[in-house]
Order: C-alpha cells, then sequence, then structure tokens
C-alpha cells in the first residue's frame, strides 16, 4: 500500500529521529549533523542507570521500592519503573533507563493498541535494567509503531480513536495527531538521552 502524502514527511522524520537515537546508544560511529562521523561508545548498564541527580527517577528493582518523589514501580517481573500520580512538582530528572522504558512503552503499546492485540499496558511491560536489553526492546518497538504507520491509509489517518492506546488522548484525536504527537516524543526524549551521554562521560 502507497504512503499517503500526509504521512509521507511524517515518517521520513521519524525514520530519521530513530536511526539517529539508536545510533547514538549503539556506536560505534554516527552522523553528527553536518556529515562527519563521530565516534559514539556503546552505552553500557552503569550509564543507562546513572541517576546525575539525587531523586532521580529510574527502573528499579521492585523489591527496593520506588524512588523518591515516586509512588509507584510500574511494570511487571522483577524490575518497575518510577510512576505515580500526580507527579511531584518539580518534575523529576530521570535516568537513560527511564526514558528509554517510557519511549518503548509509548511506541509499542501505541502499535498494540491500534492494529495488534489491543492488550499491552504499562503494568504488563518488563523494563530492562541492562543497556543491551533496553536498547533491544526500543529497537523492537521503534520497528513496530513504523509497521503500523505503513497500514494506515487516508481514512486510518483522519480517524478519531483509530488508536486506543489508554495513556494519551487517543480517543479524541484524529490518528495523524498522534502520529505527530509521537515523532515529538522520539525527538525531545532522543535529545535528552543524548545530552545524558554527553553529560555522563564527563561527570560520572
Amino acid at each position: 500500500m502507497p504512503v499517503p502524502a500526509r504521512l509521507a514527511p511524517l515518517l521520513a522524520e521519524y525514520d530519521f529521529a530513530c536511526e539517529r537515537l539508536l545510533h547514538r546508544l549503539t556506536g560505534p560511529t554516527m552522523d553528527s549533523g553536518d556529515g562527519e562521523q563521530v565516534e559514539v561508545p556503546p552505552l553500557t548498564d552503569a550509564e543507562l542507570l546513572w541517576e546525575p541527580v539525587p531523586g532521580s527517577w529510574s527502573v528499579r528493582r521492585h523489591a527496593d521500592g520506588p524512588g523518591v518523589g515516586a509512588t509507584v514501580l510500574v511494570g511487571a517481573g522483577e524490575w518497575g519503573r518510577d510512576g505515580g500520580r500526580p507527579h511531584p512538582w518539580p518534575p523529576p530528572v530521570t535516568t537513560i533507563a527511564w526514558r528509554i522504558n517510557h519511549l518503548t512503552t509509548i511506541l509499542a503499546g501505541r502499535a498494540d493498541h491500534t492494529d495488534g492485540t489491543h492488550s499491552l499496558t504499562d503494568d504488563s511491560d518488563e523494563p530492562q535494567p541492562t543497556a543491551t536489553g533496553a536498547i533491544a526492546g526500543l529497537a523492537a518497538a521503534t520497528a513496530a509503531w513504523r509497521a503500523t504507520l505503513l497500514r494506515a491509509d487516508d481514512a486510518a489517518l483522519d480517524t478519531v480513536g483509530y488508536s486506543t492506546y489508554p495513556d494519551g488522548s487517543d480517543a479524541e484525536d484524529v490518528f495523524l495527531d498522534i502520529v505527530w504527537w509521537v515523532n515529538q516524543e522520539v525527538v525531545h526524549h532522543g535529545a535528552e538521552i543524548a545530552l545524558l551521554r554527553d553529560l555522563h562521560l564527563r561527570l560520572a
């Protein structure tokens, strides 16, 4: 099925943002933005869980309980992601692990609630405490959402509630607006992750 004209630039933006983010995490090099390839060391487990300030929200063992200001650890299995509402003010600084898992659940969840089983939730997700596991989960989620986009036609783009993802405005917005929103999630969280990598290199 051909990509609708309205979707094509958003799909290109999504592909570019995902490629940059994954290369920023895995290396060995990435485009600096002007065509120059710069060296990028692969993300380590210690860097994944590095807390840049005291009280950072992260991914933790359920047995250890939530971090400062969090009221719950979200997720199944041994590990969960700090969360809870209402969020504290000012918003907590979050680790690379937290940000990767947040992106992973957004992408995988929306893919599933658009043309999948409509069953995935944050509570059923299993946050990964290793760099290898976290990156693999993110890569799979980015691919799942891309596959969902490729199945959307013009009618789908104009449909309110085409995605039934429960943790967003999907029930009230046309699908094209959701596509735009997911792109900005990848762009802005990807930039935050890149900055944390720069800080870890110099401060940890």
